[in-house]
C-alpha cells in the first residue's frame, strides 16, 4: 500500500476513472450532518487563504482507499473504490455545483471544473469512460443526470430508472451544494468572483484527503471486509479522540518522545479502559459509558441538549467554530474533569455525595440531570455547597415524581436552570434554588409541603416498573428512622416492596358488613367501604420493605399470620413499629402514612417561598 496527500482537485486532475464495486452500497451522505461539515470545512479554509493567502496547510478530509484495475488498449487508468465511496461521490457532487455556478455567472472556472469532471483524449468507451467517478448502478442515473444533463440516459442502458416521487442523495446533495455556492458567491445581489476563485482554490490547497492506492500483492477484498465489515464501528468516543489528537500533530518531541504520546498517557488512556467501554441504558438508548459521559460534558459545556447520534457531529462543529479552549491540553483537561464527576457518580459509592446522588438518578432514571450536576461539581465553583445542591435536585425531582408531574421536557428543564445558574450573579446553591423555586407549572413545578403530603398520602404509588423507586424512598427513610435512633446499618438484603395489607385483600382481610341485604340490591355502605380499600391499598402507608423470601411466604396470609411473621423475621426500624398497631383498615394506613411523610418532609426538602424566589428572579435569570 502506498499512501498520498492529495488535494480534492489532485484526486480528480489526472485522466483516470473511479470505480464503485456493486457490492458497494449506494450513495447515502444526508444534508445533515455530513454535506453541511463537508461545507463548513470548506468556507473556513476560503476564509483562511482569504486572510493569509501564504496559508498552504491544508485540513485533512479523510481517506480513500483504492486498487488500479487492469486496463488495456485505449481504456482509461482505471481504479476501483474499496473504501472512501461516499467521500469521492460528495466531492464530485460539489464540483459540480461550483461548476453550475462558475457556468451561470460567465466564469472561466466553469470550463476549469470541467476538466475535474470529465475524462478527455482518447477512449474505449467514451460514453462511460468520460465520467470521472462511475456510481453503483443504484446511483448512476441520478448521478449522471447531474454531472451532465445533457447526456441521453437511455445509453446507460444498465441503470434503473428511478421510483416516481423518489429524491436520491446524489440529487439532494448537488441541489443544496449549488444553492449554497451561490449564495456564497454573491454579495449584496452582485457576483462576486473573488469568492469563487477563493472556493476553487479552498478546493486546491486548502483540504486534503490521503488516497492509499493498493498494490499487486494487496487483496483489494480482504481489505474491503477488513474496513467495512470484521472490525467494530467507530463510536462517538472514538472519533472525538481522533479528532483530538489529529489536531494535536506537529507539537514535536521532548526526551526523545513526542509530546503527543504524553497526552494520550495522561488524559485519554484511563478513558480506554473497560470501565467507560461498558454499556449503558438510558431510556431506550444503548450506548458505551464513555458516550453517555461525553454527551452529558458537552452538554453542560454549551448549555444544550446535544444528542448521542450526533455528538461526534456537534462536538466538532463547537470545537472548530466556537473554539472554547487556548490549547488541546486544556481542552482534555475540561474532558476529565467531566470524566472523573461521572465516575464518582456511576460507581455509587455511598459515602460519596455524587455516589449517592448515583444511585437516586439509576433507581429514577435521572440522566437528564447530569449536565446540570457535572456543571455544579466542575465549573460551577459550588465549593463545599455541593451536597446541598445535589440533595436539592434529588428533592425537586422525588417530589414531582409522588406528585405523578411529568418528566417529558427534563433535558430541556435542567439545562436550562443550568443556564440560568451560570448567568446568575448570585452564589450557584442561592441561584440553583432560585430557579427551581420558580416553577409555576405541571412541567416545572417544585411541589410544596402541601401538595406533595396530598398525593403522599391519596395517590396510588405503587407499579412494577416503579419497585426501584420505592426502595429507594424507603431505604432512605429507613436510614433516616435509624439515625434518629443513633443506630447505622447498611442494607445487604435484596428487599422487595410489599404490601401490608394485601391487593388480594378480599378473602382474609374484609370490610364490615352491614347486614343482610336482599337478593339483587346493593349496600351502598359496604360499595363505598370497599372503594376507600382499593384506593388506600397501593398508597406509601400500606406499602414496606420485605426480603423477596419472606414476602412470599405471607403474601395474601391474615392479618393475624402476616404480622407476626413480619415482627419475628423483620429488623429493618419501618416494620419494628408495625408493633404499634393491633389492626390494620383504612385508619392506620393513612396514620402510618402520616408518620412517614414527617420523616420524608426532612429528607427531601421543598421549594423557597415564592416570594422569596421572585426578589431573586433578577439575578437568576440575566440578561
Amino acid at each position: 500500500m502506498r499512501p498520498y496527500t492529495r488535494s480534492i482537485i489532485e484526486l480528480f486532475g489526472e485522466k483516470r476513472r473511479y470505480l464503485i464495486p456493486l457490492y458497494q452500497r449506494q450513495y447515502a451522505w444526508s444534508i445533515s450532518p455530513q454535506i453541511e461539515l463537508l461545507w463548513e470545512d470548506i468556507e473556513r479554509a476560503a476564509a483562511r487563504l482569504t486572510a493569509n493567502p501564504k496559508e498552504v496547510a491544508p485540513h485533512f478530509m479523510g481517506a480513500i482507499v483504492i486498487s488500479q484495475v487492469q486496463t488495456f488498449g485505449r481504456q482509461v487508468t482505471a481504479y476501483e473504490v474499496i473504501d472512501g465511496q461516499q467521500r469521492l461521490t460528495a466531492f464530485q457532487l460539489l464540483l459540480a455545483g461550483l461548476r453550475d455556478v462558475a457556468n451561470a455567472h460567465g466564469s472561466a472556472y466553469g470550463q476549469e471544473i470541467n476538466t475535474l469532471l470529465f475524462n478527455g483524449g482518447v477512449m474505449e468507451t467514451p460514453d462511460v469512460e468520460r465520467f470521472k467517478l462511475w456510481p453503483t448502478l443504484t446511483d448512476r442515473r441520478a448521478y449522471v443526470q447531474m454531472i451532465d444533463p445533457k447526456t441521453d440516459l437511455d445509453t446507460i442502458s444498465s441503470a434503473p430508472v428511478d421510483e416516481d416521487g423518489i429524491v436520491r442523495p446524489a440529487v439532494a446533495t448537488h441541489a443544496w451544494f449549488k444553492a449554497h455556492i451561490e449564495q456564497h458567491v454573491m454579495v449584496n445581489g452582485v457576483f462576486d468572483p473573488f469568492r469563487l476563485e477563493k472556493l476553487f482554490e479552498a478546493l486546491r490547497v486548502g483540504l486534503a484527503a490521503v488516497s492509499i492506492e493498493l498494490e499487486g500483492g494487496d487483496d483489494p477484498q480482504t481489505i474491503f471486509e477488513t474496513l467495512n465489515s470484521r472490525g467494530m464501528d467507530l463510536s462517538a468516543g472514538d472519533l472525538m479522540r481522533n479528532f483530538i489528537f489529529q489536531r494535536s500533530k506537529g507539537l514535536g518531541q521532548e526526551y526523545g518522545s513526542l509530546k503527543i504520546d504524553d497526552l494520550y498517557h495522561k488524559y485519554w488512556l484511563p478513558l480506554d479502559s473497560w470501565f467507560w467501554r461498558e454499556n449503558d441504558t438510558r431510556g431506550r438508548q444503548t450506548k458505551q459509558r464513555l458516550d453517555w459521559m461525553l454527551v452529558d460534558h458537552l452538554s453542560m459545556k454549551q448549555a444544550e441538549v446535544v444528542s448521542v447520534e450526533q455528538l461526534f457531529e456537534s462536538y466538532r462543529r463547537w470545537i472548530l467554530n466556537d473554539a472554547p479552549f487556548s490549547s488541546i491540553e486544556q481542552e482534555l483537561v475540561s474532558i476529565s474533569n467531566s470524566a472523573t464527576i461521572h465516575r464518582r457518580i456511576a460507581e455509587q459509592n455511598a459515602d460519596d455525595v455524587l455516589g449517592r446522588f448515583g444511585r437516586f438518578a439509576r433507581a429514577f432514571d435521572m440522566s437528564t440531570a447530569m449536565p446540570l450536576v457535572l456543571y455544579l461539581a466542575t465549573d460551577g465553583g459550588i465549593g463545599d455547597d455541593l451536597a446541598s445542591a445535589v440533595a436539592m435536585i434529588e428533592a425537586f425531582i422525588l417530589r414531582r415524581d409522588i406528585c405523578g408531574l411529568t418528566t417529558k421536557n427534563y433535558n430541556r428543564l435542567f439545562i436550562d436552570a443550568l443556564a440560568k445558574v451560570r448567568r446568575s450573579a448570585l452564589p450557584p446553591l442561592r441561584a440553583l434554588e432560585a430557579c427551581l423555586s420558580l416553577g409555576d407549572n405541571d412541567t416545572n413545578r417544585w411541589p410544596d409541603d402541601e401538595k406533595w403530603k396530598t398525593a403522599w398520602l391519596g395517590s396510588g404509588q405503587y407499579k412494577n416498573n416503579r419497585q426501584p423507586r420505592l426502595r429507594y424512598l424507603f431505604e432512605a427513610i429507613e436510614k433516616a428512622k435509624r439515625s434518629m435512633l443513633s443506630e447505622e446499618i447498611e442494607i445487604r438484603s435484596e428487599l422487595t416492596i410489599e404490601h401490608i395489607m394485601p391487593q388480594n385483600w378480599q378473602e382474609h382481610w374484609p370490610v364490615p358488613e352491614f347486614g343482610h341485604v336482599p337478593e339483587g340490591e346493593f349496600d351502598l355502605d359496604q360499595l363505598l367501604l370497599e372503594s376507600n380499600r382499593n384506593q388506600s391499598i397501593n398508597t406509601l402507608g400500606n406499602l414496606t420493605l420485605l426480603t423477596h423470601k419472606l414476602n412470599s411466604k405471607i403474601l395474601n396470609g391474615p392479618f393475624s399470620v402476616k404480622m407476626p411473621a413480619v415482627r419475628a423475621h423483620a429488623s429493618l426500624a419501618l416494620n419494628r413499629e408495625l408493633n404499634a398497631f393491633d389492626h390494620w383498615n383504612e385508619e392506620t394506613i393513612l396514620t402510618r402514612g402520616q408518620a412517614l411523610f414527617e420523616v420524608a418532609r426532612k429528607i427531601w426538602r421543598g421549594p423557597l417561598e415564592r416570594d422569596k424566589a421572585l426578589s431573586a428572579e433578577t439575578s437568576v435569570i440575566a440578561t
